[in-house]
This record gives structure tokens, sequence and C-alpha cells, in this order.
């Protein structure tokens, strides 16, 4: 039988029949147009490889034509509703190897995404080596012959994040010259270690130009990850994964009545391109995201690091920056690095416990002053590792670090604490509640700045069954945190943005994107932020320079003026008139902020390159459209085609700053054009654009 499955602009279909394997035949944003007639056996719907097993055919090293996966043959599925929407669970069984396994596919309704994930069990009577099992396989992804078919991949570095370059396929070593219709060649993107996004967004789209679609793929996962592209029956097949044994050192023996799940990715189609893309993304990522206040309310936050302090502070430093924070309307105050240690801070953290020598007094007189100040406090932790220097590293046992061969893993001079040790935990746990006690911390930046390498051998497999062990557990912590004190708000950082993913930012409310110094640089970061999480996630340093210009200062609070503001620069000196300027763009901030937590992005311009001379951001809520415009240089008229718009009667004001006579605007109705005339190099503006 075919299972024709239409939910929210989504088409799958399934071929389901008793003792043959499950064909997934297609998916996308239009209906399937005809069945395979031929290879129908390429057309998978899942990988499994388990040691000791061959493959089929000519496939190199991509993870195709596995055994037992394909022997997984059809028992029954299930077709139900539940509270987000449709989902589909298929029951597959090997019966050479007792290897069972039950594919999810859940919808969500309104969105056009599915969350696919893959639990298999052993009901056999001997122990099973897995090698990859996928989280999600498509064959009929697009035609390779095609020459209308472009990647986006969204490349990321520390102080480079969010970077996409598009490339045709046929530009990436596609040649259509195999006589069986499939390839040993592939496009491969991956993600090793710790950082979730030390290379690579976890995501990425395939446009195709004829049809006017794109499909589009999330990985939801706080570690190792890998998707890849190849060739089967003369079409792109997608495969995505988590850690497996060729990329990331992962291999699991799956015990008789064990079970393993993979990570959850999220796969959608959409007819359209970049702006239809992440509007649907941002709907999804509300949707699976912890309720929490802070992503309704979007309080202002200042830290003392970027531009001001750098890792230094001390009472006497603190007071007078508070006292600015407060007066130009921030909410948070966050002390960052260097609380905790007199000096040499990078290689003692670990004990967490305040300076006596920069807080003389103690740290409570801070952030009472921060508290007296109608602000919250909030403080830097780098929770997940522990310095070599720290007094605590000879104390504990060396079960609390990750380990290979034999000794304890160390990056930076930092040791990875294995939050699989229930010790571990508690010990981190501790910390968190008595901060909370004794200082009134309502804020935490948890910062993480090593990558952890490929894993740890101790008490596992193989290194990265013990790194996947370590990442699920430090989520589980996360979730303990929440549930005890909800109203906690917890940034993830990562050296900036290196774990900008949705596993942890389904919980974390606040996401660094950054650790970009350079604000004209900064500004294609922000621009394409909210392709990577959602506008009400994406903290932007403003941190106007003490010697900044007007313009300098205008154009560094509107780079996080339709975002999250992460304030900072040296408040205690900046100019009064400069002052001014970020207290109006903060003031302002608190009358839209209701709009950015349900609007959706889109680019007039297009995503965002380091290096363009103009870039812009908009942001779509239910009344009104508001526009981030950035002139790096080059000719002062930009036009911005918003063509979703044309023929309709719209009108266009600068709203930050209030006032300005230097911002010209010109709605060309017919042409589904605005035109922006900035006169300067460097320049910014806010625009708001209504009917």
């Amino acid at each position: 039988m075919i299972l024709n499955i239409e939910e929210n602009g989504l088409f799958l279909n399934f071929e389901l029949e008793q003792g043959k394997p499950v064909w997934f035949l297609h998916m996308g944003a239009e209906p399937m147009s005809e069945s395979p007639k031929k290879h129908k056996e390429l057309y998978t719907m899942l990988e499994i490889q388990a040691t000791g097993e061959s493959r089929v055919e000519h496939f190199g090293l991509g993870p195709c034509g596995t055994f037992p996966g394909g022997r997984m043959n059809y028992v029954d599925h299930k077709d139900e509703r539940n509270e987000l929407g449709r989902v589909l669970e298929i029951h597959t069984k090997d019966e050479k190897s007792g290897l069972s396994s039950r594919m999810i596919y859940q919808f969500y309704d309104g969105i056009s995404i599915v969350r696919c994930r893959h639990m298999v069990k052993n009901e056999g009577a001997e122990e099973i080596g897995l090698e990859t099992v996928s989280s999600f396989v498509q064959t009929d992804l697009g035609d390779e012959q095609e020459d209308d078919l472009s990647l986006l991949i969204p490349h990321n570095a520390w102080q480079e994040e969010i970077q996409w370059k598009e490339t045709p396929v046929n530009q990436l070593g596609y040649h259509t010259m195999s006589d069986l219709g499939m390839s040993s060649k592939r496009i491969q993107i991956r993600n090793i270690g710790s950082w979730s996004a030390g290379e690579y967004l976890p995501l990425a789209c395939l446009r195709n130009s004829t049809k006017g679609t794109m499909e589009f793929w999330q990985i939801e996962h706080n570690g190792a990850w890998n998707w890849e592209i190849q060739e089967r029956d003369r079409k792109l097949a997608l495969e995505i994964n988590g850690p497996d044994e060729i990329n990331h050192h992962w291999w699991k023996s799956l015990k008789p009545g064990e079970s393993f799940e993979t990570i959850p990715v999220a796969v959608g189609c959409v007819k359209g391109g970049v702006n239809e893309t992440f509007a649907e993304l941002t709907r999804y990522r509300r949707a699976i995201r912890r309720i929490n206040n802070d992503n309704k309310n979007l309080p202002v936050i200042f830290n003392d690091y970027m531009n001001c302090l750098w890792g230094d502070p001390t009472t006497e430093k603190e007071l007078p920056i508070i006292d600015a924070a407060a007066a130009i309307g921030c909410e948070y105050f966050c002390i960052d690095a260097g609380w905790y240690t007199d000096e040499n801070w990078w290689y003692k953290v670990g004990e967490w416990q305040p300076s006596d020598t920069r807080f003389p007094n103690g740290m409570k007189e801070v952030t009472d002053y921060i508290h007296s100040k109608g602000m919250i406090p909030g403080i830097w932790l780098e929770i997940e590792v522990m310095g070599t220097q720290c007094a605590m590293v000879d104390q504990v046992d060396k079960s609390w670090f990750f380990q290979r061969h034999g000794k304890a893993a160390l990056d930076r001079d930092r040791y990875q604490l294995d939050f699989r040790n229930p010790e571990v935990r508690a010990y981190t746990r501790s910390v968190v509640d008595r901060l909370i006690k004794d200082y009134g911390i309502g804020y935490f930046k948890i910062d993480y700045n090593i990558n952890a390498g490929i894993g740890t051998e101790y008490q596992a497999d193989s290194p990265g069954e013990g790194l996947l062990g370590h990442n699920r557990a430090y989520l589980e912590w996360l979730d303990e945190i929440f549930a005890a004190y909800p109203e906690v708000v917890i940034e993830n950082c990562s050296s900036g943005g290196m774990r900008m993913d949705y596993a942890m930012l389904s919980r974390y409310s606040i996401q660094s994107t950054s650790d970009q110094t350079d604000y004209l640089k900064y500004a294609s970061i922000a621009a394409n932020a909210p392709s990577a999480l959602t506008p009400e996630q994406a903290a932007i340093w403003s941190y106007p320079l003490s010697d900044s210009t007007r313009e300098q200062t205008i154009f560094n609070c509107v780079s996080s003026c339709l975002l999250r503001i992460h304030q900072s620069g040296h408040m205690g000196v900046l100019a009064q008139d400069k002052k001014d300027i970020v207290k109006e763009e903060l003031g302002y901030y608190k009358t839209i902020r209701k709009d950015i937590c349900r609007a959706v992005p889109f680019w007039p311009l297009g995503l965002a390159k380091d290096g363009d001379d103009w870039m812009s951001l908009g942001l779509e809520a239910p009344d009104k459209k508001y526009l981030a415009v950035w002139k790096i240089k080059g000719e002062k008229i930009c036009r911005l085609p918003m063509e979703q718009w044309k023929g309709q009667e719209l009108q266009a004001k600068v709203a930050f700053p209030a006032g300005d006579d230097k911002c010209r605007l010109n709605w060309k109705k017919e042409e589904g054009v605005l035109e922006v005339e900035l006169a300067w190099d460097g320049m910014a503006r806010i625009l708001e654009i209504y009917n």
C-alpha cells in the first residue's frame, strides 16, 4: 500500500508491505509526480550499520546500503494526533538480528516542518555493535542532473558566526557519468566534538530555483553530528545522523533488551526561498522551546565585559558602571569573567568563590547595589570545566573528567567535567544554588571556551558514546535547573556562538551570538542572526566606544535593536550625548519588544555577507514591519526589494534615532522597492513600515 501524507503543506509518501522494507518515496512542498519504477531499494527510510555486517553497492564511505538497515521489514504503523499535531510512527524489524526500529515523524499544526527521531531496540539474543544509525534519510531530495539546485551552508567560527554561502550543486563535484546512477562522491558537512557549531551551524538549505521551493534541515544536538548528500538512483539523497563510528569515534554495543535513540532533526519544505524558510523555522523554534517569561518580556541586559572591563571586575570599577546602566534603562546587570580569583583566572576556574581582593567588602555589596538600582544581578560561569590550577583538581576523583588513553583530557588548560557523573551534577548544581541564595543572582551567563574533542573512554563503549552520554546528561542537568528556578535567565555562551543549536536553545532563553569586537563587522552577524535562532533569543552586543562619534554610537545601537540587547561599553566614562543616544534606543526598544517576540524575519537584500556595502534585516509583526539598515560603504542610495508588498500603499519612517533628517526614504509601490538614502559610510537606521 502507498501511505500518502499531506500535512501543513508537506507531502510525504511511503510504500508499506509486510515482509519488505519501507520505501520512503517522496517528501516535498509539492505532491509526488510519479513513483520510482526501478531501484526502489535505494529509497530507504533508514540506515543502520552493525559491526560484522556487509553493505551493498559501490557507495564508498557514505552510510548507504547498510545492514541490518536493508533487512528492516515493515511490521505496522500508527497514524495519530497529539497536542502538537499529527504523529506517524513506523515499526520495522530485522528477524535475523532481532533488531527492531520505530521511526517517528512528529508534525506541528500550521508549520511545514516534521521532526524526526529513530528508536532501535535489540530484541534478539546476541549483542549488536552499532556503527551508525540514521535520524533521517530521503532519496528524492533533488534530481542531480538539474543545474538549478544550490546548497546554502551556514559557516560558523569564532567572531565569524552565521556566514551563509550558497553554491550550485553542480559546482560541488557531481558529474553525471556513472551508468549505475549512484556514486561514491559525497557532499558532507559534519561537526566533531563538544562545540556543536564550531565550524558550521547544524542546519542547511537546498534551493530548487526551477520549482521555486526550498528544503531545509535543522539538527537538534549539542555535540557531534553529520549530514551528507550522495547520489542514489540519479537523484540527490540526504542522510542526517548524530555521532557515528567513521566520523566521530562513536560505537555502541547494544545488548539484548537495550534501546538506543538517535538525535532529533527537523526537516521542512516551503514554496519560496530564504524569507519563507526562516519564517517557518522561527515559528517551529518557538513551538519546541521551553515556555518562559524572558522570551515574552525581552528585558535589557547590561554585561560589563565587551569594550568595558574585559574580565577585570572590582567593586570600585563596578559601582559607577552600575549607576550608568541603571540610568539608561537596563534591567539586568551581569558581572562577567574574573570575579572568582585575584589573578590568572583562566587557569583557576572551578571553585566559583568570589575574590576578596576584587571585592573587599564581599561581592554581596555589589549585587545588593545592583538590586538597589532596580536591576537583577547576573554572573558569569564556565560551569562545565575546571582549570588546571583550580585547588579542587587534586581533591576530586578523576572520574569527574573526560579521559582518553588513561589520562584526563585537556584543552586550553581546562578539564572537561563529565556530566554523566552524579557527583559532578550535584556539585555544579550546588554552585548555582549557592549563588542564587547568597547573592540573589537572577541571570547566569554560562560560557564554554573549550572543545572536548571526540569524547571520553571512561565507562563508555567508545569516546563518541561517552560524549553523547555527557551531552544528554548536561541537557538533563539544565532541565533540573529550570524546573527549580523557572524565572532565572540563563544565557548560552560558548566563546560567542559556538554552540548555537536547538538542543540547547529549546531550553536556554537567550544565546550569545558572537565575541566580535568590531562593531562594523558585527553587522553581518546581527543581520543573519534570525536565520540561526528566534529574534528574541539572539543576543547582540551594543558597545559604544568612549571616543565614538554620534553615527558610530547609532550604528552600534541599531545592530541589537531588533533582537536582544546585550548592552556594554564603558558607560561610566561615555560622554553624556552618547549616553542619551543609548538611552533613547533602550526606551524605543521597550516599546517594540512585544512585537519582536512574535515577528518573523525577512531580508530585502538577502542574507548578509561580510564585505557587503549595504545590509538589511526586517521583522514582520502583525501590524507593522521593522527594518534595520546598515550602510558600510558605497553608493548613498540603496534599493531594498520587497515584492511581497508590491502595489500596496505603505508609509515608511525613521524610528531610531527619532527626528532624524539624515536618512531619506521613498516607497515605490509599483516596483515593490523601498529606496533608502544614507549620505555617509558607517551609518545605520531603524525604520518602521506600515499601511
